[in-house]
């Protein structure tokens, strides 16, 4: 090890033993830094240690996802539409709003439907919703970290300064914020299948999806001459990049956005559209 790194060790001793601490969040940046490149830190430890530093400092505008990207069911939603749709969107908690999303009634979790799949002729959705949690854009993260593990809560929906729904932010996207993107069971793999049936009508196909790939799969003719990928021929046809929700009929499929960030478009969903529906 270097000769230096034994007063690197020091200098971070005596600064968690309160003595000769560094005056300012530079100066300890500084020291944490140095002490990676003397291999006293690793460098995913530092970055963990940096994100705390701008944790503080961060609102709930910060980590929320739009308003525009939130999955809801309604209440006007059936059981089985509402069980499609949660395979769909793979979430286990979901807001449910009554005319629109600036009137949402309280939060659905996956699992409460389950007791409901043997005898779906008592399921009331209304009987089985949780409260919502509403916090300002904003709180600060690190207190609503704070109340998310007091409360034991997950989701929070989030308003602006009118009052408005402008969002909603989930402990996981707080927890991000630190440890970085949390890969969990329904993120896609890499090595997934680039389509993938969800269900004898219904498909997940991720964006990058050559065109050559869907016409060979669904039998279609659409060309490559805007694009080459199935992604690329969904914002070719709608004229800008979609948010989450937003559809688009091609051909014989309706395509719906599932998967999308303000860089690109990630995962689509693919329904085979009826003669009959095709002639309405």
């Amino acid at each position: 090890m270097d000769s230096q790194s034994p007063s690197l060790l020091n200098k971070l001793f005596k600064h968690v033993s309160g003595s000769n601490t560094p005056d300012s969040t530079d100066k300890l940046r500084d020291i944490l830094r140095r002490s990676t490149q003397h291999n006293v830190l690793d460098s995913d430890t530092l970055s963990r240690i940096e994100n705390l530093f701008k944790f503080k400092e961060m609102n709930v505008r910060d980590a929320m996802m739009t308003r525009a990207q939130m999955d809801v069911i309604k209440t006007t939603d059936s059981m089985e539409r509402i069980i499609a749709y949660v395979v769909e969107t793979a979430h286990s908690r979901f807001p449910v709003i009554e005319e629109d999303k600036d009137h949402i009634i309280g939060i659905l979790h996956a699992k409460d439907l389950l007791k409901y799949t043997l005898n779906p002729e008592h399921f009331k959705l209304e009987n089985i919703l949780r409260p919502a949690v509403f916090v300002p854009e904003s709180k600060s993260l690190n207190i609503l970290l704070k109340e998310f593990q007091t409360q034991r809560n997950h989701m929070a929906i989030v308003v602006d300064e009118y009052g408005g729904i402008s969002g909603l932010v989930t402990f996981e996207d707080v927890i991000e914020q630190i440890v970085g993107k949390i890969e969990d069971e329904f993120d896609e793999d890499d090595s997934a299948d680039q389509i993938f049936p969800v269900s004898s009508e219904r498909w997940r196909i991720k964006a990058t999806t050559e065109i050559e790939d869907i016409n060979a799969y669904f039998g279609t003719t659409f060309s490559t001459e805007e694009a080459d990928t199935i992604g690329g021929l969904v914002i070719h046809q709608l004229g800008h990049l979609p948010v989450r929700g937003e559809k688009v009929v091609l051909g014989d499929l309706l395509f719906n956005v599932a998967r999308a960030d303000n860089r690109r478009l990630h995962t689509l969903m693919a329904t085979r559209i009826k003669e009959k529906e095709m002639e309405e």
